[in-house]
């Protein structure tokens, strides 16, 4: 239940911004979800390699290149799903940025109170 809650959060977020940012196409709701699904399966298998290959640019920078490896994950994501469009490098990595962030805070409200009924 929580990975389905998770990837809808991903959907509505990823939606709301690409009608936000410039450079951000996604045509249809059913492409969002599509693109929140693929996004997941690459933040878990494609992501950890990508972080393990470039560790010493990781450290080097103190995470910074992070971002780097999360604008990479978005424009992968492009090529797989069809009706998500990044124009560029720099919106990707904004994009990447901006929905880290929202899914960050979406993700703490919605499951803090799932947190306070455990207790």
């Amino acid at each position: 239940m929580n990975f389905i809650l998770r990837i809808l959060i991903t959907t509505v977020n990823a939606f709301i911004l690409a009608h936000i940012l410039p450079g951000i196409r996604i045509d249809s709701i059913f492409a969002a979800i599509i693109l929140a699904i693929v996004l997941a399966l690459l933040d878990a298998i494609v992501k950890p390699l990508l972080i393990l290959l470039t560790l010493p640019a990781t450290i080097l920078t103190l995470g910074l290149f992070l971002f780097v490896i999360n604008a990479c994950i978005i424009l992968i994501a492009d090529q797989f799903v069809s009706g998500f469009k990044v124009d560029a490098f720099w919106h990707a990595m904004l994009f990447s940025i901006v929905l880290s962030f929202l899914n960050s805070f979406v993700h703490k409200r919605a499951f803090s109170e799932e947190r306070k009924k455990e207790a």
